[in-house]
């Protein structure tokens, strides 16, 4: 949960970018997250430079990076660490080998496909969905 409600929420911010700060409330009411678990994630996104705040009643959030330079591989990382082998059986003659194999050719490939989408390539494709679903009269 933790890297769906923090992507969710520099989405959120991103479709927001050059309007201002927003606030955790409106965050958390726009994108179904509950606003304290809201702000623990927004603290992580900060310190980890993703996210800019400014405290106080007219505070709020904003990107503090281009979303055209920020990949949803960088939010996961920030939220939940970077995932990679352990190097347990390399170099022995066994099964654990082959399968440490896989294992790294896997969080590989994953690495690569969620650091090539941008968070605004994410901004867009929500943009399109809004845009099919309107219904008019």
């Amino acid at each position: 949960m933790r890297a769906d409600y923090g992507a969710r929420a520099v989405i959120d911010l991103a479709q927001r970018r050059g309007k201002g700060l927003t606030q955790t409330a409106g965050i958390a009411a726009r994108q179904h997250i509950p606003e304290s678990y809201l702000e623990q994630l927004l603290t992580t996104l900060r310190k980890a430079g993703i996210v800019r705040s400014v405290r106080g009643p007219a505070g709020g959030h904003e990107l503090a990076r281009d979303p055209g330079e920020l990949s949803l591989g960088d939010i996961l990382e920030a939220l939940e660490g970077v995932t990679s082998p352990n190097g347990e059986g390399a170099g022995q003659a066994s099964s654990a080998a082959v399968l440490q194999e896989v294992w790294s050719d896997l969080v590989n490939s994953y690495q690569d496909f969620v650091h090539g989408i941008t968070i605004e390539q994410l901004v867009l494709r929500q943009s399109d969905r809004e845009a099919r679903s309107m219904y008019y009269i």
